[in-house]
């Protein structure tokens, strides 16, 4: 009696913030950096409203995930949630689309840590390959990820401070110098509305923070009042920091020139090296380059380690010197190779992440909802309002949203260049 009462307090005391800053912190990353891109079809009012409607389908995802997580114990992890609840079919489903989505995640920032590194070099007067910046990039980052989680716990937690200090140095200046007309009257074709429908995977992609649900239940305990305000806060940071990065990068470059950027593969470098042209203030390019730099370094350490450890587990490797370097290798070596072989790929992995992503993150949680309410009808749990109307529309959004994804690359949406 008093080690659960301990274990109440101990969960009483660690903070709100905490949690909003986990969620926030995964969710935020290079990705974002896919967003003026895709966007910039339907230019700013339509990519905000897109991200708004997102952020509310992917938040509602999420805390249905949180209703059936709490029907288990704390420390259950996705895996035991799809098994014990939809059985073996989505069980397998659910464990290869996560693998896959960390896997393409994983190749995306290495083709955009190339691209970026390759920018940053450029300005000192070196000029590598493209697949030769991102062999470096993979390697430096990999041998932080090998050494320990320790080392990328520390390591990464440095990089989000600078990323937080980067980012508002950077935009704080850029948000007062924009050229609004550039918001709301864009040049070239008055066509918008239709490049919505092939930028909705991106969007998700940039909301996805779900694999941290079953953590934060651990962390917590089943105090859901708390864990469905971490939910809303740290969704909710990543949208304002979406929003200011939008009105940043289409306030400073005009839609006509966003089509020279995707026509050279729209990768990180290529919008940072497009934005720092625009600004024309060194200062401001060093400290936007650093921030992309942050961005993407912390997002392959985060994605890499959730890879790491997920293999580790599925083969059975220990955690010894020969145990952890057996991981390392399937871990890094296929995407690295990947790298090697299109290092330009940034823009099309990102839409496959959310392909896979829309299954675990979006249809698996609504359908894992509707399951337990089913099993445990009488429950006093916390319950996700909306009933079952608000299920389908969640499930409706992931179907829809992968559809979409496929239709673009079969050519049969319209897809801005």
């Amino acid at each position: 009696m008093a080690n659960h009462m301990n274990a109440a307090k101990s969960r009483k005391n660690k903070s709100l913030l905490g949690g909003a800053m986990i969620i926030a912190g995964t969710t935020v990353g290079a990705g974002m950096f896919s967003l003026p891109v895709v966007g910039a079809g339907m230019w700013f009012s339509y990519s905000m409203l897109m991200l708004v409607g997102i952020w509310f389908c992917m938040l509602m995802s999420g805390l249905l995930l949180l209703e059936a997580n709490l029907h288990f114990e704390p420390g259950a992890s996705f895996d035991t949630l799809t098994r014990d609840t939809l059985g073996q079919f989505w069980r397998i489903i659910n464990g290869l689309s996560i693998a896959f989505v960390l896997y393409i995640l994983t190749y995306a920032y290495i083709s955009g840590g190339g691209s970026i590194v390759n920018h940053s070099l450029e300005a000192i007067g070196i000029s590598l390959p493209q697949s030769v910046a991102g062999l470096i990039f993979a390697v430096v980052l990999a041998f932080i990820v090998l050494i320990s989680t320790k080392a990328v716990d520390r390591i990464t937690t440095i990089m989000l401070g600078g990323m937080v200090i980067t980012f508002f140095l950077a935009t704080t200046n850029l948000l007062i110098e924009i050229e609004p007309s550039r918001l709301f009257s864009p040049d070239g074709e008055a066509k918008y509305l239709p490049y919505m429908l092939a930028a909705l995977p991106f969007g998700l992609a940039s909301f996805g923070y779900h694999g941290n649900v079953p953590s934060l239940v651990k962390y917590y305990g089943k105090d859901a009042n708390t864990i469905v305000k971490a939910l809303v806060l740290g969704t909710s940071i990543a949208l304002v920091i979406y929003a200011c990065w939008l009105v940043v990068t289409m306030g400073h470059i005009s839609r006509s020139m966003f089509s020279d950027i995707i026509a050279q593969g729209g990768n990180m470098g290529v919008l940072v090296g497009a934005l720092s042209e625009a600004i024309a203030n060194d200062n401001l390019s060093r400290i936007l380059t650093l921030f992309a730099n942050l961005a993407v370094a912390s997002s392959f350490l985060g994605v890499t380690l959730g890879l790491f450890d997920y293999l580790a587990d599925l083969f059975g490797f220990d955690d010894s010197r020969t145990g952890r370097l057996k991981t390392a290798s399937i871990t890094f070596i296929p995407p690295t190779f990947l790298g090697l072989l299109f290092p330009n790929g940034f823009l099309i992995a990102i839409g496959f992440a959310a392909l896979a992503a829309s299954i675990w993150a979006v249809i698996v949680p609504g359908l894992l909802a509707y399951k337990t309410r089913k099993m445990f009808p009488n429950s006093q749990t916390y319950r996700v309002p909306g009933g079952t109307g608000l299920i389908v529309i969640v499930v409706l959004f992931g179907a829809v949203t992968a559809m979409c994804h496929l239709l673009a690359m079969a050519g049969i949406l319209p897809v801005y260049q």
